[in-house]
């Protein structure tokens, strides 16, 4: 048991080990403790060499499904937004004015045809995103002959 630890099944607590030996001060304990010297942080040094084509293809399609996501769930909020603030109406009227229509046409702001464009905006994202990932990678993987890769240095704190 240490200095300060208490056995609950103790009979005659004033027998404790604590109340003979009081615990040092902090000035006490600061000065008769030793000055521990610290050792140099280790560092280590990596090189990314290769990149894996294939899997930088998967990763930025997962990427561009992520990104059409937030595309779409972007689009109809603002939508919605924009739909409860009565812009459209103004936009149609305003429209309808210039053109000098009376006739109700279609509305070309309707929340079909935004969304309709945003998936395809969004597929078109994720083929871009995902042929061009994978042809840096090809490029990156040709290039590290000449440039020796990108070099990382990882320092250890503890």
């Amino acid at each position: 048991m240490s200095d300060i630890d208490i056995d609950l099944n103790d009979d005659q607590p004033t027998k404790r080990n604590f109340f003979k030996n009081p615990l040092k001060s902090y000035e006490q304990s600061a000065a008769a403790a030793p000055v521990a010297t610290q050792a140099p942080a280790r560092q280590v040094t990596l090189h990314l060499t290769h990149i894996d084509p294939w899997s930088a293809a998967k990763r930025a399609f997962v990427l561009g499904v992520l990104i059409a996501g937030v595309l779409i769930v972007a689009t109809v909020v603002l939508w919605m937004v924009l739909s409860a603030a009565g812009v459209f109406e103004a936009v149609s009227s305003l429209w309808s004015d210039a053109s000098g229509n009376t006739g109700t046409g279609i509305s070309f702001l309707s929340l079909g045809r935004l969304l309709g464009l945003a998936m395809v905006i969004s597929a078109i994202e994720i083929v871009l995103l995902s042929v061009l990932s994978t042809l840096f990678a090809v490029l990156y993987n040709l290039s590290v002959g000449f440039t020796g890769g990108v070099e990382y240095t990882f320092t250890d704190r503890g």
